[in-house]
């Protein structure tokens, strides 16, 4: 039993290495130059496609949902915004930061089609934009 124990304990480790690897990649490939108008990061996402929607979700923890704006052109979903710290931190001693800081920018292509309406919301972290499919009844 305990040499089961001791391969989940390294197979947790190692899925945490790769999903730290992942973030840290993200980061580094993704910033841009350091114009004042240049987005520094791109949010992750989760896009979901069903009969009578289009679910977009963006990572977004910390971060206002008031202060994201987002724009649908040319078949895409462009999200902008950014990430600070709390003015009551600023001033903190910083362990550890992860969640990257400052502008952020994500162009999100959409599924082809016509969206008659997007709502929007937020849920566990996360920005929730809600595509309604156009030219379909609702029943």
């Amino acid at each position: 039993m305990a040499n089961r124990d001791s391969l989940n304990w390294m197979l947790a480790e190692a899925v945490e290495s790769l999903a730290r690897a992942e973030r840290m990649h993200r980061q580094v490939f993704s910033l841009r130059s350091a114009t004042r108008q240049a987005p520094a990061w791109e949010p992750p996402i989760d896009m979901i496609e069903t009969e009578h929607e289009v679910l977009v979700l963006v990572a977004l923890p910390g971060v206002d949902p008031e202060q994201v704006e987002a724009t649908i052109e040319d078949g895409a979903m462009l999200v902008s915004g950014r990430r600070t710290l709390p003015s009551e931190l600023r001033d903190a001693v910083i362990h550890r930061l992860e969640l990257p800081q400052g502008r952020f920018e994500r162009r999100i292509p959409l599924p082809g089609g016509r969206y008659s309406g997007v709502r929007r919301g937020a849920a566990q972290g996360c920005l929730v934009f809600r595509l309604a499919k156009s030219g379909r009844s609702e029943t």
